[in-house]
């Protein structure tokens, strides 16, 4: 990895600002057909990051398109089901392909594939500006302390995250605030290693509309956090609400009542030993809030809103993402470059109803009793627990289950 700005080439195929999930991901598809790509982050590696460190089926799939799956795995915990609690305790497991490792370890593992395929990684630089010449973007503006530096690419890949910062430079960026925040903490507890070894989320009024989550790392170290979110889908009138949540919520509060609110969020954050400060992120959601391109440039990852709703789920989707703008980019030469865009636009739009189905699903975390229902109902239902499985391991859309049409049927049939 190359820290110094004075190396920083002049030129390169393709610039990607951001060495996250959806960075990487774009740089290891480019490196391996053999352009050359500059990776650039504002952190050098490797580095902390705030997330619930879940791996869902999407980001297993991804993985494996990389070829990183079986190193991956190699250093996470493994789990086969989310369980969901209820306000009043009820309780269902999800089957599902699942692991939890650390963003530490995730990203430092995906950066340095790209950089073994071939991707040039400088940091930590900090993006100022893009520079553009007849509307096209070619390339950008790099800043390391006092020091700045122009880069020239024949493409830009905008990967940085949720912090508005770097799209608003852009001039990409349709919406300032974030879609949810949350935050976590790790916490060291040997002593419920064995007792916790899956996912678990816990829904509660207090929470509203967000839920708290305890992830197991491995090694009795736990991911501790608790998210509030102000998507939705108009059911129930609920956006309105969810937005006022948001702007009101003290995540600092909302993580000292998880441990009122679940017995073994309260074993494990008692009896255990915090490892560092509770750390708080902002989080984009829904493909929402951000320009997908412009000529020159792709958006990517959390930048274009990649994130579920609900779940606050974003690893797998910033992965597949960053491979398609990859994957788009490569087909420069045999299309023209607004075709390129264009079937970027459409690889993403192809995603689009299963973020719509998360959206209204959000609703479930805003009115938490209609959690304890269907929980209530789906253990009575083995048909049921697949179909919320399916929407978990993307094998089904089973949408109407999110529409108050749904919520009826389900309760009378």
């Amino acid at each position: 990895m190359n820290t110094a700005i004075e190396f920083l080439p002049a030129r390169c195929d393709v610039l990607i600002i951001g060495a996250g999930p959806a960075g990487s991901a774009a740089a290891i598809t480019l490196g391996q057909a053999g352009l050359d790509v500059v990776l650039v982050d504002q952190h050098a590696f490797p580095r902390d990051k705030v997330c619930g460190d879940g791996l869902i089926p999407d980001a297993h799939q991804a993985l494996a398109k990389l070829g990183l799956l079986d190193e991956v795995m190699q250093h996470a915990q493994l789990a086969s089901h989310l369980s969901c609690s209820s306000p009043r305790g009820k309780r269902i497991d999800i089957q599902g392909t699942l692991a939890v490792l650390p963003r530490k370890q995730l990203d430092d593992i995906v950066c340095k594939a790209a950089v073994a395929k071939g991707a040039r990684m400088f940091a930590p630089l900090r993006f100022t500006q893009l520079i553009e010449e007849e509307d096209r973007v070619v390339g950008a503006h790099l800043s390391q302390g006092e020091h700045t530096q122009q880069i020239r690419a024949d493409w830009v890949i905008l990967a940085t995250g949720a912090v508005p910062a770097a799209l608003s430079a852009a001039h990409i960026t349709h919406r300032q605030g974030p879609s949810a925040v949350a935050m976590r903490c790790y916490i060291k507890n040997d002593a419920m290693a064995s007792q916790i070894t899956q996912l678990e989320v816990i829904f509660h009024k207090s929470l509203a509309p967000g839920y708290g989550w305890i992830f197991p790392c491995g090694n009795g170290v736990f991911n501790v956090g608790v998210g509030v979110f102000n998507t939705g889908g108009g059911l129930l009138g609920q956006r309105a609400t969810a937005r006022s949540k948001v702007a009101d919520t003290n995540l600092r509060d909302m993580f000292d009542q998880l441990s009122q609110l679940s017995e073994s969020a309260k074993q494990l954050i008692n009896g255990g030993e915090q490892l560092g400060p509770l750390k708080g992120a902002p989080l984009r959601c829904t493909l929402e809030g951000a320009q997908l391109s412009r000529p020159g440039l792709m958006v990517t990852g959390e930048a274009a809103g990649s994130t579920y709703a609900l779940t606050g789920e974003g690893i797998g989707k910033a992965l597949e993402t960053g491979i398609l703008a990859a994957q788009a980019i490569l087909l420069n030469g045999q299309l023209k470059e607004d075709q390129v865009r264009a079937h970027y636009h459409s690889q993403i739009d192809a995603l689009r109803p299963r973020f719509k189905l998360y959206e209204r699903a959000q609703i479930f975390s805003l009115y938490p009793w209609l959690a304890d229902l269907v929980i209530w109902r789906a253990q009575k239902s083995a048909r049921l627990r697949q179909r919320i499985s399916g929407l978990l391991n993307e094998t089904s859309n089973p949408g109407h289950l999110f529409t108050l049409k749904g919520l009826v049927r389900l309760f009378t049939h």
